[in-house]
């Protein structure tokens, strides 16, 4: 029930993934569905560049939305037959894209980096979701009692779909996903928080690659490199794949086998993260992070050149560089601070980022700057040896304020 204070409260939006099981001539219609919503996405990404290139004109949504009825009129058996607002998500999709383009573009500009590459061209195999608005084109039927969902698509049919757990909240919207062979339907809901009691917990967490996760008062999550356990039976087939003939039979079955390992790695990675945010979320009322930039943590160091032989380069130290770049991915931080961030809204708990300069190296209890002469440990002038990790997660907690009120929550 709401609260009669607040009648309308903040709607938090969850989606749920769900294994669909099309009928072949369904599967036949969606890859069609796919292939006509990657023309339209190429034609209106042609558009854009064509009108700035030759007129210095740039072209919005509104106006490309304005187009597709014309569109839709010309081509009766293409465009035509699908959805009109599935075909409007597709153009916003395109417009969400040249929104981050500009942004890296200004970004760029401020510290004189090198320009950001422009949007490209998708190819059908690499377009593979398309966002339906619930009831416009799209409709979710519940299992009820059974496990067997339905979710009907227009100019594709009633899909059957394994519905593993309840689906909460009002559906706004349903995407019907293609992962290389599999299908997927994600189920879009906006529903009201359930705030936990309170646990009386408030940690600092402080995230790294030796352990994946340090709390303020010692709780240690060591760090599962899914990655790394995988990357030798990836790479040897990486290798046949690379030795077999280009359009034989056995490169097919070699391409679904590194397919279904790195599947494998992605799904570890996201089961990993969810139960280790939801253990968070479920035991502490404020949770401290740091603000990481982690593109910029990953990127190649730039070279040096030789000024004493042209044409040559000094070392860099872009070889270690990589190695860490790798296990910075492997721990996938962004995926887990989205995934806590979103399971702390829906129950009422607070999320705090701090600004990460310095909590490492400096000492939680004098704030003077230790040395670090090995990975595990700091070493304070004052106060002597101790854990690096826990340090820096005792100075996230104490940069954001935890229990005094001067944190703000996350957005």
């Amino acid at each position: 029930m709401s609260d009669p204070e607040h009648p309308d409260p903040v709607q938090v939006r969850r989606a749920y993934k769900f294994r669909a099981y099309p009928t072949r001539p369904q599967e036949g219609r969606a890859v069609r569905l796919l292939a006509d919503h990657c023309d339209l996405y190429n034609a209106a990404l042609m558009e854009r560049r064509e009108a700035w290139r030759m007129r210095r004109v740039s072209v919005s949504y509104g106006a490309q939305s304005a187009q597709l009825k014309e569109i839709r009129r010309a081509d009766p058996d293409g465009q035509g037959c699908h959805s009109f607002t599935a075909q409007q998500q597709t153009l916003r999709r395109l417009n969400t894209v040249f929104a981050a383009f500009f942004d890296r573009v200004r970004a760029a500009d401020k510290v004189g980096r090198k320009q950001p590459g422009y949007p490209r061209f998708k190819p059908y195999q690499r377009f593979g979701q398309v966002l339906f608005v619930a009831g416009d084109g799209a409709k979710w039927q519940p299992s009820g009692s059974g496990r067997w969902a339905r979710a009907a698509f227009q100019a594709v049919g009633s899909v059957k779909v394994r519905q593993h757990r309840e689906v909460r909240g009002t559906v706004k919207a349903l995407r019907l996903k293609r992962e290389y062979r599999r299908w997927y339907v994600i189920v879009i809901t906006e529903t009201e928080p359930v705030p936990l009691p309170a646990a009386g917990r408030s940690v600092g967490v402080d995230v790294g690659v030796a352990r994946f996760l340090t709390s303020s008062d010692g709780e240690i999550v060591a760090n599962p490199r899914f990655l790394a356990a995988s990357a030798q039976v990836i790479a040897d087939l990486e290798r046949r794949k690379a030795r077999a003939r280009p359009g034989s039979g056995n490169r097919k079955r070699l391409r679904r086998a590194v397919a279904r390992e790195w599947r494998a790695v992605r799904n570890r990675h996201r089961d990993f993260h969810h139960k280790t945010a939801r253990a968070l979320v479920d035991q502490c009322d404020a949770i401290a992070l740091e603000k990481l930039n982690i593109e910029s943590m990953t990127r190649k160091p730039a070279a040096k050149p030789d000024p004493d032989r042209p044409g040559s380069f000094l070392p860099n130290g872009a070889a270690a560089k990589a190695g860490l770049s790798k296990s910075i991915l492997d721990a996938a931080w962004y995926q887990f601070t989205c995934i806590l961030v979103s399971k702390a809204e829906e129950a009422g708990r607070r999320v705090v980022f701090v600004n990460p300069a310095g909590t490492s190296i400096n000492c939680h209890q004098c704030g003077r700057r230790c040395e670090r002469l090995q990975q595990k440990t700091v070493t304070c002038p004052v106060h002597g040896a101790m854990d690096a990790d826990v340090n820096g997660a005792i100075n996230i907690a104490s940069r954001a304020g935890l229990g005094s009120g001067q944190a703000t929550t996350a957005a």
